[in-house]
């Protein structure tokens, strides 16, 4: 209590308060339009200009976390200031739109949510599902895909039926279609697993199931940002990402695809303002006139105007690269890392799928003669920031790389991980 009544005083003395911290990059950078004329690294290395990632340590994690570069930092401070200093705060249906078309659909159909978990426990529960109701999934779920649909098989009985991954996309899709019986309601795998990186023929799988009547639910945490995304193309009925991954947005910001002939079978659970169609609690009984007839409906509420500008900013930053350049570049990367863990046979056993169209930014690996955890330790103390996947018992080390990374970056960790294997 004394301390507590010293620091009360010191404040009505007039104590100094820290001023808060500035938005800025810590370099004070600000964001410059991209060279265009730039060839092959150099082009690269103009990219990575854009970012205030630091320069003493390299960042291989953006499966976890995507740094923003510096445009997405100025649209959210612009439109903090902007808002706290009007006071008028906004809608977000001009953001919406064109983060719609960033993935190729309408926008009736998406609903902006705060992130992949989100998506996907609004489409686990809105789906129209009875006990013994089978859904297919896999046995390298990220806790985002697989609590939503283990919860609703404890409460409602439904069966879930996990599969372990193949190697390849075509051993994937037969073995897809070998566990589909007449119970078989939903596919709710991932686009991309988050344990080593494997892509899933997921246009393939969409055909196949909307032949048989059952409901696509995708875990698409690693497909935005990554692919050159159209998910019209894509065929799935559902799909759940996030902006704070690959895309390149801030925290707290994500999407969900809902495609528009099944709208009215996904039923909506929590609802808000710009849910409804109208309601009317002075009539007897009380009215409540149904829901709106787009997938706005599912994001409820008060929406971060800031937070959406942020991610349509990064939504735009792909676009000036070149969404087919990113994709083709995340590709190149993805397969120089391959080859060269590929060269460290006796040391480490590659967990990712060795053919190219069933990777695209990840790889895993795990050591040979060291503990996963220690191995992983060293390498971080090295200068890398890398993940450690417990999940599915695979006990390895994933390496996930964007377009800020360089291939002379991956070179010093490919020799970091022959010093610490060795």
């Amino acid at each position: 209590m004394k301390s507590r009544r010293s620091f009360i005083q010191k404040l009505g003395a007039g104590i100094a308060i820290p001023a808060l911290v500035s938005f800025n990059s810590p370099s004070d950078k600000t964001s410059k339009s991209i060279d265009q004329t730039l060839k092959g690294e150099e082009f690269w290395e103009e990219v990575r200009k854009q970012f205030p990632l630091t320069d003493s340590r390299v960042y291989l994690n953006n499966g976890t976390f995507g740094p923003s570069p510096n445009v997405v930092l100025e649209a959210l401070q612009n439109s903090f200031i902007e808002t706290n200093t009007s006071g008028e705060y906004g809608h977000i249906e001009p953001e919406r739109e064109k983060l719609a078309a960033f993935v190729g659909i309408k926008t009736s159909e998406i609903s902006l949510t705060h992130n992949t978990t989100e998506g996907i426990n609004i489409m686990t529960w809105g789906l129209p599902l009875t006990a013994g109701d089978e859904v297919i999934i896999t046995l390298q779920e990220h806790a985002g895909n697989a609590l939503p649909w283990l919860n609703r098989a404890k409460l409602h009985g439904i069966i879930l039926k996990p599969f372990e991954p193949k190697a390849t996309q075509a051993e994937n899709m037969d073995l897809i279609k070998s566990l589909v019986t007449p119970k078989t309601k939903v596919i709710a795998i991932p686009h991309v697993t988050c344990t080593t990186g494997l892509v899933f023929p997921i246009k393939e799988i969409s055909a196949f199931a909307r032949d048989k009547g059952i409901f696509t639910a995708i875990d698409g945490a690693h497909g935005a940002g990554t692919f050159d995304l159209n998910l019209k193309e894509l065929g799935c009925d559902l799909y759940a990402s996030s902006y704070h991954k690959w895309v390149l947005g801030p925290n707290g910001t994500g999407f969900l695809y809902v495609r528009e002939e099944i709208l009215d079978q996904v039923q909506v659970y929590q609802v808000g303002a710009y849910s409804d169609l109208g309601w009317d609690l002075y009539q007897n009984p009380p009215e409540f006139n149904g829901y709106v007839p787009t997938a706005h409906r599912y994001d409820y509420g008060s929406q971060s105007l800031p937070m959406m500008r942020g991610a349509l900013a990064a939504a735009d930053f792909h676009t000036e690269i070149g969404r087919e350049k990113i994709e083709i570049r995340l590709r190149e990367l993805n397969q120089y890392l391959y080859d060269g863990l590929s060269e460290m046979s006796s040391r480490l056993d590659i967990l990712s799928s060795r053919e190219p169209e069933s990777r695209i930014s990840m790889v895993t690996f795990k050591p040979k003669n060291m503990d996963y955890q220690e191995a992983g330790g060293l390498i971080s103390k090295e200068g890398f920031r890398i993940r450690q996947v417990p999940e599915s018992k695979l006990d390895a080390i994933r390496i996930s790389t964007h377009i800020y990374n360089s291939k002379a970056e991956i070179d010093s960790f490919l020799d970091a991980t022959k010093k610490v294997l060795s």
